[in-house]
């Protein structure tokens, strides 16, 4: 089995897009006005218009509305991406904190609402934790 990507559904793609892009340094390939992907060596982030769940009915997802999944990116310098965020207008939960476990993290929202953390192992054992 092999994880291809997180699928974001949004009423506003252009906008989550411009975000995201913003936020990773990666431009977006773009297939349709309803549909793009920031790609990345470990995975996909996909992002879509409401209109591509349709046929699913009253089970469809719905934009801006989940609270129980964080979107995480690993990067090289946590404190580096924060001063790039704030760059632009960003809604942060929490500054560059050192967690726990290790992990020093960067927690914000996106556009719609989804909670988004850009992490970094720290650690011995954080760094230990990810060697692949």
């Amino acid at each position: 089995m092999h994880f291809a990507s997180i699928r974001v559904i949004t009423e506003d793609v252009a906008r989550l897009v411009e975000f995201y892009e913003k936020a990773t340094g990666q431009a977006a390939k773009r297939s349709t006005d309803d549909f793009a992907e920031i790609i990345t060596p470990a995975g996909t982030l996909a992002i879509a218009s409401t209109r591509t769940v349709q046929g699913l009915g009253a089970n469809a997802p719905r934009p801006a509305a989940d609270q129980s999944v964080i979107i995480e990116f690993r990067v090289e310098d946590v404190d580096a991406e924060y001063e790039n965020l704030r760059r632009f207008e960003v809604d942060f939960v929490t500054e560059p904190v050192t967690q726990p476990w290790g992990n020093r993290s960067l927690l914000f929202r996106d556009p719609d609402g989804n909670l988004v953390n850009f992490f970094a192992p720290a650690t011995p054992d954080a760094l230990k934790r990810y060697e692949r």
